[in-house]
């Protein structure tokens, strides 16, 4: 963790309208939080943890806040996801894309000449909920290359039937980026533009591309920890900001709820399967212990403590608990993401 000094950014800004382009309210801390926030970023220090912000939301205002190192757009890795849900959600309400619909038909010149059998049955839900059947994750063999990323994920090998085994899957959520360009005409940081960033009050961001010239959909956005802190009221709200509803509610409630069963990145359904017959009582893979098998949404993980969460790797997280009106941000550089959430858990939870 970088170390100036540990003291709390509350502010006192009571009573603010919510207007997009402002500030988020904050509400005046009481010597409580004050004294969590502190324990919780010395738990942190202690911890090796390298925490770059937090930033704590409850009512509807910022009540703990701390911003470590400099304000810069971070990178939200896998972040990056819950995004292009949205904006499948809209595509979806605007009658442009379902559900349902098969990747052969949106992208019929990336099919191979000999294509797999079960190719022909994955669909945009499947691509949401990391179900297409692959045994595992092409993103690393693909994302460096020049390539044509999308014919690339259909040469990938299916090992399961679409639908019937989870295996998380960045270049997945890649062509739903690319579906949503393909229906839209609109690459989806631009798609977004009028439909999520500026009611939010986010200034555009920048997205990387693939080779293709298409936002890589599952990585690579890059926003600051006051924005992801407004993705996250947004959602925590069904849908609304300042009380226009911005995303459709009833996409909010199928993003955010256990759609299928899940495991951490690098495992697939089967392979958790295999690891918990012969050691059982592996605490990674244990319910109480673990926030990576409580099950999966459209590109949203569900928690413990009844939260769910956009999840990106080294430690950014948009976390929403809608048993106490609150959303816990944070960007980070960690290796043991496990341990960071539990220091939430321990030391931010309780508070609320």
């Amino acid at each position: 963790m970088r170390i100036p000094a540990i003291i709390a950014t509350l502010a006192i800004v009571a009573g603010c309208c919510c207007i997009p382009s402002k500030p988020l309210p904050r509400a005046k801390a009481d010597p409580l939080m004050a004294e969590t926030l502190e324990q919780y970023l010395k738990a942190v220090a202690d911890s090796a943890e390298d925490l770059h912000s937090v930033m704590v939301l409850q009512h509807g205002k910022v009540i703990m806040e701390k911003q470590i190192a400099p304000d810069t757009a971070h990178v939200m890795h896998s972040v990056s996801k819950t995004f292009t849900s949205t904006a499948v959600g809209f595509a979806i309400s605007e009658g442009l894309l379902s559900l349902e619909d098969k990747i052969v038909d949106l992208f019929p010149e990336c099919v191979p000449e000999e294509p797999q059998e079960r190719l022909s049955e994955i669909t945009i839900r499947h691509l949401l909920t990391m179900n297409c059947g692959h045994g595992k994750d092409p993103t690393g063999a693909v994302r460096y290359t020049d390539g044509d990323w999308i014919k690339c994920f259909m040469e990938w090998p299916i090992a399961y039937e679409p639908g019937k085994c989870y295996c998380y899957n960045s270049l997945g959520t890649y062509l739903l980026s690319a579906a949503v360009q393909k229906v839209t005409g609109e690459k989806v940081v631009d798609y977004l533009d009028s439909r999520l960033w500026q009611p939010l009050g986010i200034e555009k961001p920048h997205w990387d591309e693939s080779p293709a010239g298409i936002n890589t959909g599952g990585w690579g956005l890059y926003i600051h920890t006051e924005d992801m802190a407004r993705m996250g009221l947004c959602i925590l709200n069904g849908g609304k900001f300042c009380g226009k509803q911005v995303i459709p509610a009833e996409w909010v409630r199928e993003m955010s709820a256990n759609q299928v069963p899940s495991v951490g990145a690098g495992l697939n359904e089967e392979q958790m399967k295999e690891i918990l017959a012969a050691h059982p009582d592996l605490p990674y893979f244990l319910p109480e212990n673990s926030d990576w098998v409580q099950g999966y949404g459209y590109q949203m993980w569900r928690c413990r403590h009844n939260a769910f969460r956009a999840d990106g790797a080294n430690g950014q997280y948009i976390i929403i608990l809608p048993e106490k009106d609150a959303v816990i941000v944070t960007t980070a550089f960690v290796k043991n993401m496990q341990q960071e959430l539990n220091l939430i858990w321990d030391h931010l939870l309780p508070v609320l």
